[in-house]
């Protein structure tokens, strides 16, 4: 008499057999199939029951282990405790082109687990208001009275030193960190600018600063500094901790006898600012990329631990912002139709009766280029293909594969698994006005765009003085929106070659509830080696002294002022 096994899918502790001989001989063969598909069906439904019960278990924990790291960043909006002797500070000036900002961020002790990064966060005061305060003009306006540079920027150090404890400020490093403003002035005057913040601010501050904390940043280190703070602040520095996280395999540089490691898949980020354009993204050890275009790092308080070891392309674009774009947009017209009229004899351009159609401006608009003592009256078209296509050169895209903006190299983006944040103006095309920040969607987006381009200018000055486009949206806004929107575009889907089905691009000014600055990751980074404190031993942050280091206080050549000086042990 046939037997039948049961033990395909189950457990192998649940297998058995059931043996029609068992049964009594009284039952036909029928009622025997039946009561053998029976135990069957209750077998299997026995089994998808634990599965199911099993799955919601966990489920649950996963889900709030989410939970929990979301609470910690949404709920990180409470005052700082000021009374805690064991919460550290930290301070950052962002010296911009238009104007100064100090942030000012603090932390817990660190746990000890040299796997870990501090948990930096931006201090709030007792209004639980981030503490944080702009000044104007630029700090790059005192190129020729460099002397008068220290009590520019006095009012933002008086504002930190109210808000840290003064029993901290001796250990409180203070960074003073210049970007694209000062960049651009002669080194002799961008060195007498920080000579007089290193001589004076340690005469009327007690922080931690030495020479390598006041400098001029170049953009590669902006943009891996706004990379750090971005995927700080998602949490993808952190330890894999469910199935459900977007994972990649890495191989560490430098440890090549070590099988590759998995870790959690850090986000990429597109910056649009006026004036340049930047994109910073992880790659793999084993894609080479050039020395200017790659930033490798590690975030980790070790430097024997590899963990935390990260190789990062980043490639700024000047003359790629929004603001610049237009401005060349509109060089690039008024120089092709001067000379298109007098070969031809036409008056294009040259009268309001007879003006250039942009088809990059709202239809009906009305605007005007102003040049060398020369007006070209301008009215918009409307047509946002016809601008995409008109913009296009402004690309200088080559014929090389693997190539981006300007011809420079872009290594290969895994398409599939990657997920990209846009910033400033990706944020500002898609939300001020089109009210669609968040998700990308390059059909959606491009409909929107083509709606608005091709709207009377009246029609858009009516929706704008009823309210109902963003708050900050002005009209400088409006009149250039289509323009941008195009330029945004074209940037990120024919410079940067992204798929026009991509899906992972969010934009956004805020993470968690919470802006980030790339003031952020340049915190996270500099002190990264503070959990390695010793008793008598004091950690340099600077970009050339990695190692612990011992405070040796001695006066600089131009005075008594004392400096903070850096001797590593080698």
């Amino acid at each position: 008499m046939g037997r039948i096994g049961i033990s395909c899918l189950f457990p192998a502790s649940w297998h058995f057999s059931i043996s029609p001989v068992g049964c009594p001989r009284i039952l036909n063969t029928n009622l025997r199939q039946i009561i053998v598909i029976s135990v069957l069906a209750a077998a299997a439904s026995l089994l998808y029951f634990s599965v199911v019960i099993i799955r919601n278990k966990y489920g649950r924990l996963s889900r709030d282990k989410k939970f929990q790291r979301y609470l910690a960043r949404v709920t990180d909006i409470e005052a700082t405790d000021t009374n805690n002797p064991n919460v550290n500070y930290g301070v950052v000036v962002d010296c911009g082109s238009s104007g100064s900002r100090i942030f000012v961020y603090c932390w817990p002790r660190h746990n000890g687990n040299p796997h870990d990064l501090l948990d930096i966060r931006q201090m709030r005061d007792k209004n639980r208001k981030p503490v944080v305060m702009k000044i104007k003009p630029g700090i790059s306006e005192f190129a020729t009275s460099p002397e008068k540079v220290s009590d520019y920027i006095s009012p933002l150090l008086n504002f930190a030193a109210e808000h840290v404890p003064r029993a901290k400020h001796k250990e409180t490093p203070l960074y003073i960190l210049c970007t694209a403003g000062m960049r651009i002035l002669p080194e002799s005057q961008q060195k007498a600018i920080l000579e007089d913040l290193l001589t004076d601010i340690p005469v009327h501050f007690d922080f931690l600063f030495s020479d390598s904390h006041a400098e001029v940043i170049s953009g590669k280190q902006e943009g891996v500094y706004a990379w750090i703070g971005i995927n700080f602040v998602l949490g993808r520095f952190e330890h894999i901790e469910d199935d459900e996280e977007a994972v990649v395999e890495v191989n560490i540089p430098g440890s090549e006898s070590r099988e590759a490691i998995l870790r959690k898949r850090t986000a990429g980020i597109l910056d649009m600012g006026g004036v340049s354009t930047q994109i910073a993204y992880e790659v793999p050890k084993t894609e080479e990329v050039a020395k200017n275009l790659l930033a490798e790092f590690n975030l980790g308080c070790d430097v024997h631990q590899t963990e935390h070891v990260y190789r990062v392309y980043v490639a700024t674009f000047l003359g790629f912002g929004g603001n610049a774009a237009r401005q060349r947009y509109e060089d690039r017209i008024f120089a092709n139709t001067v000379q298109k009229n007098r070969l031809l004899g036409q008056q294009t351009g040259l009268a309001p009766d007879t003006p250039y159609l942009d088809p990059c401006l709202p239809l009906d608009i009305k605007d005007e280029i102003q040049q060398n003592g020369q007006t070209m009256y301008l009215r918009g078209t409307g047509d946002f293909d016809l601008c995409r296509e008109t913009i296009q050169p402004f690309m200088n895209k080559t014929n090389e594969t693997q190539t981006s903006l300007n011809g420079v190299y872009q290594p290969p983006i895994h398409f599939q698994n990657s997920e990209f944040y846009g910033f400033s103006e990706f944020y500002y095309c898609t939300e001020d006005v089109l009210r669609m920040g968040g998700d990308y969607n390059a059909a959606t987006f491009t409909k929107a765009a083509k709606d608005y381009c091709a709207t009377k200018w009246s029609i858009l000055r009516e929706r704008f003085d009823r309210g109902l486009y963003a708050s900050h949206a002005d009209l400088h806004r409006l009149k250039y929106q289509c323009f941008k929107s195009a330029w945004m575009f074209e940037v990120f889907h024919r410079g940067f070659s992204f798929p026009v089905n991509y899906k992972n691009l969010k934009t956004a000014l805020q993470v968690y509830d919470k802006e980030v600055q790339w003031t952020l990751g340049a915190i996270l980074y500099r002190t990264r080696f503070l959990p390695l404190r010793e008793v008598g031993m004091l950690i340099i942050l600077s970009e050339g002294c990695l190692e612990l280091c011992r405070p040796i206080w001695r006066p600089p050549s131009s005075g008594a002022t004392k400096h903070l000086k850096c001797t590593c042990p080698r």
